[in-house]
């Protein structure tokens, strides 16, 4: 199969991608305690420019959306400069620059909120493994249902972090709706047991979301906003019984809005809840006329397949960025990879893990 389709430039409504291969977001956590971006970020993002788009890190919209050591923010304006250093160094590559908008929700610890529990849909803690906190790695707690007032306010955090983007020289802004975070909270059926606006029926469990899009298209233009979707996924202890029913209602809403795109996760590589059949890009393609970004676990070939087959416009990849900055160059010149090295250095503080690794040709 021809993989000369990934290297093409696609046209991203007003911006013109030099390729389809975007960067997909993964957390790096060199952000430190301060949560503001710095130099080694920027020198890591550069690094690997060689995608048409890269999606950032996500990045919390407020103290209260922590659950993960060292992520970066954008609630103030330190955050915003820090920020700011970043996408001077990206946006002169012509490399189109979007920053993930993150609230972890009940996948979080008191231990980040001085003592109060997480917050979520519903008091549905999650079911197994544990989380790493700034005093160590504990249980899962279960966290205290929002209030529709925490809702409201949460909203206008979403909104004010859309302006802080702007303000910071990003292109655009996706909304983390997946993988078992804050959103996807709202949207599991089985983790969101409300019997309020907020819950029951897909439109219901839909509306949290629906209200922080409103907020964010009054900031910024829809062309420039993507919403992130994991249908399949069990990460952070996802999945309905009514997982099909619910993502082809909140595509076919999403729609309705002229976003830039979606971003669905179709592939298996976080693992899949099982409950029933996963869901494929098959099933979205008829119902978003928009531009669909498919990602997880992709290969060169997989990524080529499904924008071949038309199913997405363009591929995300994740993890082989990590030690492959260079990636576009060696997936068109059929370069070898570097294998992944160890996930101790994923997440740990400084430069080894992060920016050390040489392009091919720095290899030779």
């Amino acid at each position: 199969m021809s993989v000369h389709i990934l290297f093409e430039p696609y046209q991203l409504n007003d911006i013109t991608l030099k390729n389809r291969i975007v960067m997909a977001p993964m957390t790096r956590g060199r952000a430190g305690d301060t949560r503001v971006p710095n130099d080694l970020m920027a020198e890591h993002y550069f690094q690997r420019t060689g995608a048409g788009m890269i999606i950032t890190e996500a990045t919390v919209i407020s103290e209260q959306g922590i659950g993960w050591i060292g992520s970066p923010g954008i609630y103030n304006e330190e955050m915003v400069a820090g920020w700011r250093k970043v996408t001077e160094r990206v946006n002169p590559t012509g490399t189109a620059f979007f920053l993930q908008l993150w609230h972890c929700g009940r996948a979080s610890h008191s231990d980040f909120h001085q003592g109060q529990p997480p917050l979520s849909a519903s008091n549905v803690k999650i079911g197994q493994g544990q989380i790493r906190t700034p005093q160590g790695k504990k249980d899962y707690e279960a966290p205290r249902p929002m209030t529709t007032a925490e809702i409201d306010a949460t909203v206008a955090d979403y909104r004010r972090a859309a302006e802080y983007a702007k303000e910071a020289g990003f292109a655009g802004v996706e909304v983390h709706g997946a993988n078992g975070y804050l959103l996807n909270q709202f949207l599991d059926s089985r983790c969101n047991r409300r019997t309020d606006e907020y819950g029951g029926s897909p439109a219901n469990r839909y509306r949290f979301l629906s209200r922080v899009l409103a907020a964010i298209l009054e900031v910024w233009p829809a062309p420039r906003v993507g919403v992130r979707l994991s249908p399949n996924g069990v990460f952070n202890d996802m999945g309905s019984d009514d997982f099909r029913e619910t993502y082809l209602f909140v595509v076919r809403e999403l729609n309705k809005l002229n976003l830039g795109y979606v971003h669905i996760m179709d592939g298996l590589a976080f693992g899949f809840h099982g409950r029933g059949e996963a869901m494929t890009l098959a099933e979205f393609r008829p119902l978003f006329a928009g531009t669909i970004i498919g990602n997880c676990g992709y290969t060169r070939e997989d990524a080529a397949h499904r924008l071949t087959a038309g199913l997405a416009d363009l591929a995300a990849v994740g993890r082989p960025f990590i030690t492959n900055p260079d990636l576009v160059e060696r997936w068109k010149h059929d370069w070898p990879l570097a294998p992944y090295d160890d996930m101790a250095l994923w997440y740990t503080p400084g430069p080894e893990g992060y920016v050390d690794y040489p392009p091919f040709r720095g290899r030779r």
